[in-house]
């Protein structure tokens, strides 16, 4: 019995234009058809049991839901370490991690005279080892009663239509934590998460040219800790040219472009207030993944009741606002809304009876006849606009518009030390975290005056305790640099005749023009690298290439819509200057295909998957340390703009609470100023 990989994946973007997948549509495509329906035989029974791992049930739970599973004939699905009670008659699908604890529990099921089940079809999410396969073979009594034997490369976790996770929600600790690199837990976290990078490939037949931030492989580092984005582009490169000599069909040449930076490159977007909906929702209610617990108006006329609501791209409602400003979200909402009771029909009937008009038979008829479209639609626009509405009022009781005001104005250069400290002495009912971050945009932009004394006078005024002090000094300590200071914090100072110097850690984009929203302006650096990345103009002394290509002049390269970069350049396809996020009501990435109806129709993800058919080759970028929000909305506006499909990986995805936490928990012990340059 030998392994083998799935071979029916078709090549990302390859063939016609129907054929093209975005990210989320590749993994559980492949989840359904190329390991669940493939066991589909003739001679198997129709109902199947699926068994998996804490990891692989994890997978699989984020991009597929249980009814999916079930449409494919699972008709239980099982934990590999929990007893299980045998179904001789029934066959099995395992999806499990190639380690050596799971192929003991394997051969346990499936040796002996009376296996578990029937037959088994076994799956395993990334490449496993001979010596594992060599010990499957040595059991005579299971070999027969393997009905497959392949590797999937499938373990990663999509969040997003354009997103990923590897689930490593401890790296900060693990790879920046002081000696972490002389520690077991530092090569296992780099092995594991490129072994998870690079199955995201392996799923997409795609080959990447490899680019990470940092000096050449064989340059002088100062901290260790420079060496994390090589190990890992290293080790995912190494990953890949094994699949290139051993997965079917995988291309030989370079088809895409990843790029790999730390959180160091922008310590801003981590703290700063996004005003999007999705971002808000994340910062301000106390969600549990994209759980959100609401307290409602009960059906019945008693007491409120807690509904849970699940804000993901099912919900088309949530997929046409979320990277909306939680202004224009609230206002589209209202409109939505009034729309949809205006042209329902059960709508316009239930006024006319409250309204005392008398109803014939047939409206009556109408009228249960809409009924349910009706009552689906109206709960899941009121439970948006009941979430948007405590987001209102958690901003209006935060004072948030005054904070996010001074954020931005800091970041932009618009404000300094006088406008920090006039708001930390007027505003001292003000929530400690808001005030730590504050201070930690601060301390980025100006990290010269949020030194000793000054810093701990800040502090003080602030009223924040020596724990709040820690995150600060953690975040400097992971992207500080003790020749230049100035420059790790990406500011850069602007003078003009006569003025004052005016520091700033963002250019503003938006040429002076007034903004429709207000508190819009602020972009991560993750905007600009993208861009550059796609024009093929990232610095070649901050970015480097493991697979450096043949330099090609750009006008031969014949690349379409954003192809892939050729010694460093490619077309720019958008032929507009950059456009402002300030200059229209609604930027391009962020405006719905609205249906005027008010029902959150299927065609917002229809048209999606339209604009997906006319992309150019993919640009992949991976975060180490956490992503942010607002990174992940930047990913689905270039989509649009580039025409290229941007994919977002990390090691998690972060809202400001989370990461704070996480600075927090790297204690001085591991994270010491010894090497680290300051």
């Amino acid at each position: 019995m030998s392994v083998s990989d799935s071979e029916s994946s078709s090549h990302g973007g390859k063939g016609t234009a129907g054929d093209y997948k975005n990210f989320l549509q590749f993994s559980r495509d492949r989840l359904l058809n190329e390991m669940l329906k493939s066991t589909a035989t003739p001679n198997s029974k129709s109902w199947k049991v699926l068994i998996m791992d804490k990891v692989t049930l994890k997978v699989m739970s984020s991009s597929c839901k249980m009814a999916d599973i079930t449409d494919e004939g699972i008709s239980l699905v099982e934990d590999l370490f929990r007893r299980r009670q045998p179904m001789p008659s029934m066959d099995a699908i395992y999806f499990i991690q190639p380690s050596r604890e799971n192929m003991v529990m394997l051969l346990s099921d499936m040796s002996g005279r009376e296996p578990l089940y029937r037959k088994a079809f076994v799956f395993f999410s990334t490449p496993v080892p001979k010596e594992l396969i060599n010990h499957i073979k040595s059991d005579t009594s299971v070999v027969p009663r393997l009905g497959a034997l392949r590797e999937m490369n499938l373990e990663y976790f999509p969040m997003d239509s354009q997103a990923f996770v590897t689930d490593h929600e401890m790296a900060l600790e693990e790879l920046y934590g002081h000696n972490a690199e002389n520690s077991r837990r530092f090569d296992a976290c780099v092995n594991t998460m490129a072994v998870r990078i690079a199955t995201v490939f392996a799923s997409m037949k795609e080959f990447p040219y490899v680019r990470y931030k940092g000096k050449e492989p064989d340059a002088t580092v100062s901290s260790p800790r420079e060496l994390v984005p090589i190990k890992l582009a290293s080790s995912i490169l190494n990953c890949l040219t094994k699949y290139k000599a051993s997965i079917p069909n995988f291309p030989q040449n370079e088809t895409c472009d990843l790029l790999i930076v730390d959180r160091s490159i922008d310590q801003i977007a981590p703290v700063i207030h996004e005003w999007t909906y999705d971002a808000m929702c994340h910062d301000l209610l106390d969600m549990d993944g994209n759980k959100c617990v609401l307290e409602v108006p009960s059906k019945t006329g008693g007491p409120p009741e807690q509904k849970q609501v699940l804000l993901e791209e099912t919900d088309s409602i949530w997929v046409e606002i979320r990277h909306s400003h939680i202004a224009e979200a609230s206002e589209h909402l209202h409109d939505k809304m009034t729309n949809f009771a205006s042209k329902n029909k059960a709508a316009q009937l239930s006024q006319a009876s409250r309204d005392g008009s008398e109803i014939s038979t047939r409206d009556l008829q109408k009228m249960v006849q809409a009924l349910p479209k009706y009552q689906e639609q109206v709960e899941k626009l009121s439970l948006h606009v009941e979430i948007a509405g405590k987001i209102n009022r958690i901003i209006r009781d935060m004072g948030l518009r005054d904070l996010g005001q001074l954020e931005q104005d800091l970041v932009f250069g618009d404000a300094g030390t006088k406008e920090v400290i006039t708001f930390l002495r007027t505003k001292q009912d003000s929530p400690s975290e808001n005030k730590l971050r504050l201070l930690m945009i601060y301390a980025c932009v100006h990290p010269d005056k949020f030194e000793g004394d000054k810093a701990l006078k800040l502090m003080q005024l602030a009223k924040l305790s020596s724990e709040d002090m820690k995150a600060v000094k953690n975040m400097r300590l992971l992207a500080a640099s003790k020749d230049n200071p100035k420059k790790s914090s990406g500011g850069f100072s602007l003078k003009f005749d006569g003025q004052k110097r005016k520091v700033a850690a963002r250019k503003d984009k938006t040429n002076g023009e007034e903004e429709t929203w207000a508190l819009s302006r602020f972009y991560p650096v993750l905007e600009e690298l993208i861009e550059n990345l796609s024009k093929g103009e990232l610095p070649k002394n901050e970015y480097q290439c493991l697979n450096e290509p043949i330099s090609i002049p750009r006008d031969k390269e014949g690349s379409q819509n954003g192809g892939s970069l050729r010694g460093g350049s490619s077309t720019n396809t958008n032929s507009n200057g950059p456009h402002s996020m300030r200059s229209r009501r609604t930027a391009t990435w962020a405006r719905p295909h609205h249906s005027d109806d008010g029902y959150g129709s299927d065609s917002v993800l229809r048209n999606a998957s339209n604009d997906l058919k006319r992309m150019g080759k993919r640009i992949f970028v991976f975060v180490i340390g956490g992503a942010t929000r607002s990174e992940l909305r930047v990913c689905h506006k270039l989509t649009t703009k580039l025409k290229r499909e941007i994919v977002l990986g990390s090691t998690s995805v972060d809202d400001p609470p989370q990461y704070i936490t996480k600075l927090k928990l790297l204690s001085e012990k591991e994270l010491s100023l010894d090497g680290v340059r300051i």
